[in-house]
C-alpha cells in the first residue's frame, strides 16, 4: 500500500455558512487558513475552506455548494479530538464559545472524564482531550 503513517490526511465535512465555520475553528480554536476557493455559482462547483495548522500532517476541508447545499448530519460520534496533553485553559473555552461554538456534554462519559467537548456552528463535535497520543505519561 502506497500510503503510510506520515501520508497526509484531509477531513471533509460539508457546512452551513463557511463565514461561521471560519469564526469558530480560526479565530477560536486558532487553525490557518491553508486555502479557500468562493464558488462562481456553476452547478456543481463548492466554495471550500481549508483549516488546520501548516505543519500538520491533517487539514479539515470545510465545503458549501450553493446551488445544491448539502445539510450537516453529524451524530454524537463524529469527534474530531485534539490530544492537548494538558488541561484546557478557560480562556480558550471562552474563545470558542464567542467565535460561535457552544460547550456541551459528551455522548461518551469518557471524553467528559479526559477532555472538554465543544459543538461547532455546524453541530460536529470537537474534543480538546487532556491526554497525549498515544497514550502516554498523562493518558
Amino acid at each position: 500500500m502506497p500510503a503510510d503513517a506520515a501520508a497526509p490526511i484531509r477531513l471533509a465535512r460539508p457546512s452551513r455558512d463557511l463565514g461561521a465555520a471560519e469564526e469558530f475553528w480560526v479565530s477560536g480554536l486558532g487553525l490557518d487558513v491553508l486555502y479557500r476557493h468562493a464558488a462562481d455559482g456553476t452547478p456543481g462547483r463548492s466554495s471550500l475552506l481549508m483549516v488546520g495548522w501548516r505543519d500538520a500532517g491533517w487539514h479539515l476541508e470545510l465545503v458549501h455548494e450553493p446551488t445544491a447545499p448539502v445539510e450537516p448530519r453529524p451524530t454524537a460520534e463524529d469527534l474530531l479530538v485534539v490530544y492537548t496533553g494538558e488541561p484546557v485553559p478557560d480562556s480558550l473555552l471562552e474563545r470558542l464559545e464567542r467565535h460561535g461554538g457552544k460547550r456541551v456534554a459528551a455522548h461518551h462519559p469518557y471524553w467528559d472524564t479526559w477532555g472538554v467537548t465543544v459543538q461547532d456552528p455546524d453541530g460536529y463535535l470537537l474534543v480538546l482531550s487532556t491526554r497525549v497520543w498515544p497514550n502516554g505519561p498523562t493518558g
